[in-house]
């Protein structure tokens, strides 16, 4: 049955719609005599008009009503689902993200703004966080395929235009017709991302090499912008965490997520990232907004704590380079700061400085003796996760020695077996045939979803546990987002060794990202290891945050026990999710229940 729905709050006749795509929205390049860019052959959206609310056989082909209501929903202590299916947010919560909601955060007393405090997480209790499926923004349309999004997402899809208008002069973005064009500038590299990486490769190697012999594969870029930066390394096949804050340039980590580059929204501030110590070759600054030289280094010192012995730190910014005003002061403070933790500066070039971790423990020590600074508390060999955790005023004395020029290939690091695991209680056996079942899982998968490999950029694995399924994947033109839950083993420097990206995160709570950023969700164990953990952590809950994040017509993989299999089945319709059962082999040769769900593409109109 089709029919329209009384919206109470607005008092207006609304509908929900699929809209049956089945055109793929890709397509090559051309460029003009004027370099401005043009999409060629990118074929007409369909538009949905309003209908009276007594259509029914009288619907046009490629629309399909449904009995979902518009309303702003909120959680209960025990969540029902109405029989009518789940609700629907109205359309100006199109980009609800929870635990970065400023209408919640501003209520919240005792924030420090002069650390910016007000821009980490903060996650509404269950009862106020919105029980609703978050809709797609006015004439949302499915993404552009990689690797065209690079440099071209749709309009509608990031209907924000602050950044073109303040940031259009260093090319960062810029507008065209019903595009959004990003030429691969940014604040300090406004003509190309390309010739700034390959500055900074010359300045790491003496003029003699670039970023990849240099040692660098993993990247921490803070305070990306679009993420044209890490856009641009991967040729070199250095994979970058990008991450910036929601402030006032606005949906920076949207358009990055829209154009198919890893990122997500965090804040440097009173609390460590949720990455594992010793992690990246490069911490990158390019005018991050992130005042190092402030509280006593304490935000430094979370980025030595992040890099590994010889890793570099890249500081694109106006003290390093301008003497007018305080930036001098600044400097000075940088020098004493990076001295103090037995950083050096090696090179100091147009308008960036780059200094190396030295990673030389009797130089810390002496420091530590002689009260320039403090040493860390030794970490056992299961270190905390990084969550919550409060940022730390030292240095580790066990920042661990490497070589960053004797490092394999990332190709040949998806195969490392690192001690981490070993000191978790994880063997060799363990890991290699964890390796081995995940190559042929993700076959099967690929085969079951039935769809081409540039259908999928965007991947996120809910519970990662080594990684094996981001190495399965590297053969293919995605980035996964690898997640370890808190809860778990801290198998998450494992995955870092493996030259993969990822993070800590509770799936009671929602996660920081925006609506709409991936095209495949991996759930393997994930509802069964949250059964009976309290308010927010229930199956329904997990559903709709999955629902958030995925893209329309997007893809989720879960495998659980039957119980949970059957439950998620249940629910799946009422959250407009397509839903397919399978029995496929799991780790100990039995076959085991798994879901490929799909997320349908609908709108309000």
């Amino acid at each position: 049955m089709m029919w329209g729905m009384v919206d109470s709050k607005l008092g207006q006749i609304v509908m929900l719609a699929l809209l049956i795509m089945g055109v793929s929205f890709y397509a090559g390049t051309l460029f003009g005599a004027s370099n401005a860019p043009l999409l060629d052959d990118l074929p007409e959206t369909k538009t949905i008009s309003n209908r009276s609310s007594n259509s029914n056989s009288n619907s046009s082909d490629g629309l399909i009503f449904f009995t979902n209501r518009i309303s702003q929903s909120y959680r209960r202590s025990s969540p029902v689902i109405p029989a009518t299916g789940m609700d629907i947010c109205p359309l100006e919560f199109n980009e609800y993200i929870p635990c970065h909601d400023a209408s919640f955060v501003k209520k919240l007393p005792e924030l420090d703004f002069s650390k910016k405090e007000e821009l980490e997480r903060h996650c509404p209790p269950p009862e106020k966080r919105l029980f609703c499926l978050v809709p797609p923004p006015k004439d949302y349309k499915l993404p552009i395929r990689w690797p065209t999004s690079r440099d071209y997402v749709w309009k509608s899809n990031v209907n924000h235009t602050h950044l073109s208008e303040v940031k259009g002069g260093q090319n960062w973005v810029h507008a065209k017709d019903d595009l959004w064009w990003f030429p691969g500038g940014g604040t300090h590299f406004k003509n190309g991302a390309s010739e700034y990486i390959q500055r900074l490769g010359n300045m790491a190697t003496n003029e003699t090499g670039d970023l990849r012999s240099a040692g660098v594969v993993q990247v921490l870029d803070v305070g990306c912008g679009v993420a044209s930066f890490s856009a641009y390394l991967l040729p070199l096949d250095i994979q970058t965490m990008s991450f910036a804050p929601k402030d006032g340039h606005e949906n920076q980590i949207q358009f990055a997520l829209e154009r198919g580059i890893s990122a997500m929204i965090a804040a440097l501030s009173t609390k460590q990232l949720p990455y594992p110590s010793s992690s990246f070759e490069m911490v990158h600054c390019s005018r991050c907004r992130v005042d190092w030289h402030e509280n006593d280094g304490i935000l430094l010192k979370e980025a030595d704590r992040l890099l590994k012995a010889k890793g570099y730190f890249v500081y694109s910014a106006p003290p390093a380079y301008r003497k007018d005003k305080e930036y001098p002061v600044i400097w000075s403070k940088l020098m004493n700061l990076t001295s103090a933790m037995c950083w050096k500066l090696i090179a100091q070039k147009v308008q960036t400085a780059i200094w190396v971790k030295l990673g030389d423990q009797s130089c810390i020590q002496q420091n530590v003796e002689h009260e320039l600074i403090q040493a860390c508390d030794t970490e056992g060999d299961d270190p905390a996760p990084s969550w919550y955790t409060p940022l730390k005023n030292c240095v580790r004395l066990n920042g661990g020695r490497s070589d960053l020029h004797q490092l394999p290939t990332r190709a040949e690091r998806l195969s490392v077996y690192s001690e981490t695991l070993n000191r978790i209680g994880f063997t060799r056996d363990i890991f290699a045939a964890d390796t081995m079942f995940w190559q042929r899982q993700v076959q099967d998968y690929w085969r079951l979803m039935n769809v081409s490999s540039s259908e999928i950029r965007n991947v996120m694995d809910m519970n990662s546990f080594c990684g094996g399924v981001s190495a399965a994947l590297n053969a293919y033109p995605v980035w996964v987002m690898n997640i370890v839950p808190p809860t778990m083993k801290n198998t998450l420097p494992a995955i870092y060794n493996r030259g993969l990206m990822g993070a800590f995160h509770d799936w009671c709570e929602p996660f920081s990202t925006y609506p709409r950023t991936y095209d495949l969700l991996h759930a393997n164990y994930v509802f069964s290891h949250y059964k009976d953990r309290g308010q927010g952590c229930l199956v329904e809950d997990i559903m709709l945050e999955m629902d958030r994040i995925v893209r329309p017509q997007g893809f989720m993989i879960i495998r659980d026990t039957e119980s949970i299999i059957a439950r998620i089945k249940e629910l799946a319709p009422k959250y407009l999710w397509e839903v397919n059962s399978y029995q496929l082999e799991n780790k100990e040769k039995k076959t085991e229940p798994m879901l490929i769900c799909r997320k349908k593409f609908w709108a309000i109109i």
